[in-house]
């Protein structure tokens, strides 16, 4: 694949084509097996506590690693990427889900998978260039602290049933509610959180949640046993087993397909479906549809770097589409790719989206065959791994680096986008932050331009000029944020002068804003009987005078191919005055 044809390219299966394309042998497959297995028993309690986050019981998590997983490994354009729930889409789901149930949760999903394969089809993948970092940051930074904030109300077993929409109801809430902390859940969110911490230093391949969310366990089944009031997922959860009767925890049985608005809805009662709900559901759908991209596209780049391979964004697009069209039909919430899950699965030796699909079929058996074992996960410590989960998705260490290092626009761009996630959305946080940005950005460029006179500057002017006559540098875009000020500062400058020689080797662009700022300037010096002599036009610029029909007028606007010719010229034409000035008259 040439250098940038991975951001135009598209193709269903890109990924597994291409491996496949490479030479697919027994050794590639062995690694393959080993790396989907280790990748899929870390997906497992992830799987289930993201959806837990997210607003709905726990077996649609492992229903959208089972489903997302295996579609997106085999139509997706990233080799190793491994998707499914993330934390990332918290911040917008369990919104969701609070308000239309489950039901609106997977329609919104549907349409997200729709605006996904739009956005390949229209060869969107590109745009993942044009997300400055500080956005980026200050988003998944952002959403860090919202998810910390939603597992306060189990890290210490608050008798709340939901939380609010806004955040300011929320801190309120949970404030409110502190003194009533359950000791029993505290005490399994510390001990789990800190297995998690001191796990990370004995630098063993074993990822710490698992040990840690088995020893989480083990310490809730033991003060259970003491009558502890300790939540755990068998108490929270329950399933309707098929002999009718109600059963605890996460039901053993295969997905099914149904319509996703005949899932359960607001208080249980399934939504029917109407368009007034899609349109409605549109402005999550988009937000899910920017997010999922975003982040695939991110893992995908972060996977290249270490692979040093190069995956089709517009492929990957189309695969994470695809995924999100069909998975909610089987009962799986938002998927894409996590690059936790990812980087894991690369880490452990993954040579193709065969690993990927492999994960998926480790968390089928595990929903078939452990589904009593997961009962007993106490609340608190799925809690504690998604407060674990959120630090590493913040990426502190770089935003604290952006923080002190960065200058002062991306600093501002980057805390505009953390403050508006956690109190309004995503949505509005990266709109309006790459707003921001881009008006920084070209203030910055703007800045930039500037007009210098070189008259005196014997390097670039050899000979002296004649009177009334100045040479002024241009250096820098021309375009509508600079064009202005910089014509009005020559306009300034050539009153009182015969004529102006614009040196504009240094112009890259010139833009509509330019063009219309250039005129006046020839109109102010129209009126003012100032000449203009314009030298060394740039390819873009003068492709632009061109195309809007701007043509040499004797006297007023002349155009010349460099500097010197025009100071030749300009040199000539003053010789040239000075023979034909009449003589004095000879004295008797």
């Amino acid at each position: 694949m040439s250098h940038r044809a991975h951001l135009f390219s598209l193709r269903i299966g890109h990924a597994l084509r291409e491996s496949w394309a490479e030479g697919y042998n027994r050794q590639k497959l062995l690694k393959d097996l080993l790396a989907g297995v280790t990748v899929g028993i870390i997906a497992i309690p992830l799987a289930m506590a993201l959806a837990i986050a997210s607003g709905v019981p726990p077996q649609y998590g492992l229903y959208t690693a089972i489903i997302a997983g295996f579609v997106i490994a085999l139509t997706g354009g990233s080799r190793f990427s491994i998707s499914g729930p993330t934390a990332a889409f918290v911040v917008i789901l369990y919104p969701i889900a609070l308000k239309y149930g489950l039901s609106g949760l997977l329609l919104a999903s549907v349409l997200a998978g729709v605006m996904l394969v739009a956005m390949a089809l229209f060869r969107l993948g590109r745009l993942i260039e044009y997300i400055p970092e500080s956005v980026t940051l200050g988003f998944t930074s952002g959403i860090a602290i919202v998810i910390v904030i939603l597992q306060v109300k189990d890290f210490f077993g608050l008798p709340l049933t939901a939380l609010p929409e806004h955040f300011g109801d929320k801190i309120w809430l949970l404030a409110q509610s502190l003194p009533q902390t359950a000791w029993a859940s505290l005490v399994v969110a510390v001990v789990t959180l800190a297995v998690m911490i001191g796990w990370r230093r004995l630098k063993t391949p074993i990822p710490p949640h698992l040990p840690a969310l088995f020893i989480g366990t083990l310490l809730g089944l033991l003060l259970l046993q003491f009558g502890a009031d300790l939540p755990t997922v068998a108490s929270r959860f329950s399933y309707t087993a098929t002999d009718g009767s109600t059963a605890a925890g996460v039901p053993p049985y295969l997905p099914y397909f149904d319509w996703p608005w005949n899932r359960p809805g607001p208080e249980g009662v399934p939504l029917s479906f109407s368009w007034q709900l899609a349109k409605d559901l549109l402005a999550a759908a988009f937000a899910i549809a920017m997010l999922g991209a975003i982040e695939s596209l991110l893992c995908a780049v972060v996977l290249d770097n270490a692979s040093g391979r190069r995956h089709s964004a517009n492929s990957e697009l189309l695969g994470q589409g695809i995924g999100n069209i069909i998975t909610p039909f089987f009962g799986g919430i938002t998927a894409t790719a996590a690059l936790a899950r990812s980087s894991a699965n690369f880490n452990a030796g993954a040579q193709s989206p065969i690993a990927a699909i492999v994960h998926a079929l480790v968390v089928l058996l595990a929903l078939l065959l452990l589904t009593p074992v997961l009962a007993y996960i106490p609340m608190a410590a799925l809690a504690a791994l998604l407060v674990m989960v959120a630090w590493g998705m913040s990426e502190a260490p770089k935003a604290l680096h952006l923080l002190k290092t960065a200058p002062r626009s991306d600093v501002l761009v980057f805390l505009v986008c953390l403050l508006l996630t956690v109190v309004f959305d995503m949505v509005i946080a990266i709109t309006a932050g790459i707003l921001l940005a881009t008006l920084l950005f070209m203030k910055d460029i703007a800045a930039m331009t500037k007009v210098t006179d070189i008259s005196a500057n014997r390097k670039q002017v050899d000979q002296p000029l004649p009177e009334g006559w100045k040479v002024l540098k241009i250096s820098g875009p021309l375009f509508f944020a600079a064009a202005d000020r910089i014509f009005a500062e020559i306009a300034l400058l050539s009153a009182g002068q015969r004529g102006l020689v614009l040196y504009m080797d240094g112009v890259p662009l010139l833009d509509a804003g330019g063009l219309a700022a250039l005129d006046k300037l020839r109109d102010s010096c129209r009126r003012q009987q100032v000449e203009l002599l314009i030298a060394d036009l740039q390819f873009q610029p003068l492709k632009t005078l061109a195309k809007a029909g701007v043509q040499p007028e004797p006297g007023l606007l002349t155009f010349y191919g460099s500097l010197r010719e025009a100071l030749e010229q300009l040199q000539q034409r003053q010789a040239q005055l000075a023979s034909e000035s009449p003589t004095a008259a000879p004295q008797d």
